[in-house]
């Protein structure tokens, strides 16, 4: 069992892309604006792929794979041991975030799905009214940044996905109240990845974060051919909420903080 450092970009994507909905994070990290943070490893030619993505202060490792390659899967975590940092965020399926227990002390923070959009047209027939979401820009990051405060403290955001054009608002009597974006927008590799929807508990439960996200999915459907999010298995508003506008289930997944052990 030797563990691979990989580097040839067009070889990921094309092993990525035998299973894209899985998949979704690292296709969008090959993406040329967050390439140059990624590091890959496996174990095997054909086997599961780790992502070690190292943007702010937390790196995250990502390491999925369906039911029939768990066990390669736990292979290459064994193996990413003496290469990994002291302390990392882990997004992995089945039982990987176990064998890593050998060296690290784990803080789970829950178990996710990870959804994708299935049936497109249920986001395209969501009403937008009364909240009629427009997109959102870099002279929008102050009050951004507000909202999230109040509606979603200690959410991971990247100013730069802003840029993409890939985020948008819903306002009330001129304040931002709820905003849909993305954590990753490919167009070359064909993905985008849903992230950062919050809106404000004032106007929880009236629709406009389900107008945003269905906005969203609208405009992510014009340029890419999947659609993604990760979502809390128990929290089973966001999750009804997902299934409405046409996300189905792909996996779940374990996220936790990983830590040395000294």
């Amino acid at each position: 069992m030797t563990l691979r450092s990989l580097h040839d970009r067009s070889a990921l994507a094309d092993r990525l892309g035998r299973d894209p909905a899985m998949h979704l994070m690292e296709l969008g990290d090959l993406d040329d604006l967050l390439w140059p943070h990624t590091s890959w490893y496996a174990v095997s030619e054909h086997g599961p792929v780790a992502l070690l993505y190292a943007v702010g202060d937390v790196p995250t490792l990502l390491g999925f794979s369906r039911p029939g390659e768990a066990a390669e899967l736990e292979e290459l975590a064994e193996a990413l041991l003496p290469v990994l940092p002291r302390r990392f965020l882990g997004h992995l399926t089945g039982a990987a975030a176990k064998v890593l227990e050998s060296a690290y002390a784990v803080r789970r923070h829950g178990t996710l799905l990870r959804m994708v959009l299935t049936e497109p047209g249920r986001a395209a027939l969501h009403p937008a009214s009364p909240w009629h979401p427009a997109p959102l820009g870099r002279e929008d990051l102050p009050e951004l940044l507000e909202l999230f405060a109040e509606a979603y403290p200690g959410n991971w955001f990247d100013h730069r996905m802003l840029d993409t054009g890939q985020y948008v608002g819903a306002r009330q009597d001129g304040r931002l109240v709820a905003v849909a974006g993305v954590h990753v927008y490919s167009p070359a590799y064909g993905v985008a990845a849903v992230g950062n929807v919050a809106t404000h508990p004032r106007v929880r439960g009236r629709g406009a974060g389900g107008a945003c996200v269905a906005e969203l999915c609208r405009r992510l459907g014009t340029a890419v051919d999947h659609i993604g999010l990760n979502v809390r298995a128990d929290n089973t508003a966001a999750v009804g909420l997902y299934r409405r506008l046409g996300f189905s289930e792909v996996t779940e997944f374990t996220e936790a903080t990983f830590t040395a052990l000294p």
